[in-house]
């Protein structure tokens, strides 16, 4: 189907193509760092089209044809690697198996179904004039990781941009804030000594009071949307393997899921006014963050009834300094999971509300 085509082309026709098209995607493996394959079936779907597409790594993205520098962008973006299958999965993740209505494989929910409706989106709205908005459809790479590679590499490619819509499955219901993640690598110290005699200073007890603290401290404030600052212990260990040597140093790790009230300095610092252990953050890159109800985007949303909440879970979105809604066909509760499906339904359906969203807009 060449750019010509796409205007006049039903869009029965775009969203079956967009079927077809993730089925090839899932039969390519695209683990996190390895898409190059993936890569460049999406480029040869743009290639084919005629239609102009650049890449980075393995990032890509394509713009729309009358693309005007005077105009304010919109970014449209999911991403195209997947996590490892687990070990529960029953029929072969790597098979694109539809059956009763689902479309079955590695990466079909997350985020192939949005990843392909989107990309839908840009093609309908491709050769379209007098946009207010230019419009990026970009697929990054490396987002279950949160790799330095994905979208973070290639924003300072991309002109500015105005505000974007990140495809996730969220039931095409509107997560308009984001949980942050703060990972935190412990560390508390003491002297060594034998165990059976009264020596030493035991750096775990000292652990198991921060741990403590950790596990019982409540921050002061709860948003409406993404709730409380939730702290886990998810992991410790000390350096000794003997039995009976009372260990120097302990090591543990937290798990932080930050609301959009608290930067992560704020939370930091209030950690260091509690606990004596030493506390470097693994990285500071996966910031809480949020979009305002009155955006144009979110007021479009509302109108076609879709209700808008806050996610727990972290994505591309907190990697990106403007305005972001994230949305998308199917469910985030089949991320991950063996047998992991889409409806082939929810597809068409995202397609054509991804469509109306942005008609009301650009």
């Amino acid at each position: 189907m060449q750019v010509q085509e796409l205007q006049t082309n039903p869009i029965h026709l775009l969203q079956e193509e967009a079927i077809d098209l993730l089925c090839k995607l899932i039969e390519t493996p695209s683990f996190s760092t390895e898409e190059h394959k993936t890569a460049e079936i999406i480029e040869d779907f743009f290639f084919k089209k005629g239609i102009p597409v650049q890449r980075y790594l393995n990032n890509l993205w394509v713009k729309n044809k009358k693309f005007d520098a005077t105009k304010p962008t919109l970014l449209l973006n999911s991403h195209h690697d997947t996590v490892r299958p687990n070990k529960g999965y029953t029929i072969d993740p790597f098979e694109a198996l539809q059956k009763d209505g689902k479309l079955f494989g590695l990466g079909s929910n997350d985020a192939g179904g949005a990843l392909v409706s989107l990309m839908t989106t840009f093609l309908y709205f491709y050769t379209k004039e007098n946009l207010n908005y230019n419009i990026i459809f970009a697929v990054s790479a490396e987002e279950e990781i949160s790799g330095t590679n994905g979208i973070e590499a290639l924003l300072p490619d991309l002109d500015k941009i105005e505000f974007g819509i990140v495809g996730e499955p969220t039931l095409m219901n509107m997560a308009v804030a984001e949980k942050g993640l703060l990972v935190l690598d412990c560390r508390n110290y003491g002297k060594a000594g034998h165990a059976a005699r009264n020596e030493g200073d035991n750096a775990l007890y000292h652990s198991l009071k921060d741990i403590e603290w950790f596990r019982n401290y409540k921050f002061g404030k709860v948003s409406n949307l993404l709730g409380p600052v939730k702290m886990s212990v998810t992991s410790i260990e000390t350096e000794n393997k003997a039995h009976n040597v009372v260990p120097a140093q302990c090591k543990f790790v937290v798990d932080i899921r930050v609301n959009e009230l608290y930067s992560f300095e704020e939370i930091l610092n209030e950690i260091d006014q509690h606990v004596t252990c030493e506390i470097k953050p693994r990285s500071l890159r996966m910031r809480s963050s949020s979009i305002s109800l009155n955006h144009p985007v979110i007021k479009s949303g509302l109108e076609l009834g879709r209700s808008t909440y806050g996610s727990p879970t972290t994505s591309d979105k907190a990697l990106m300094p403007f305005p972001t809604l994230k949305i998308g066909p199917g469910d985030s509760a089949r991320s991950h999971t063996a047998d992991e499906f889409i409806y082939t339904e929810e597809i068409k359906e995202g397609i054509e509300l991804y469509i109306k969203l942005l008609k009301k807009i650009v």
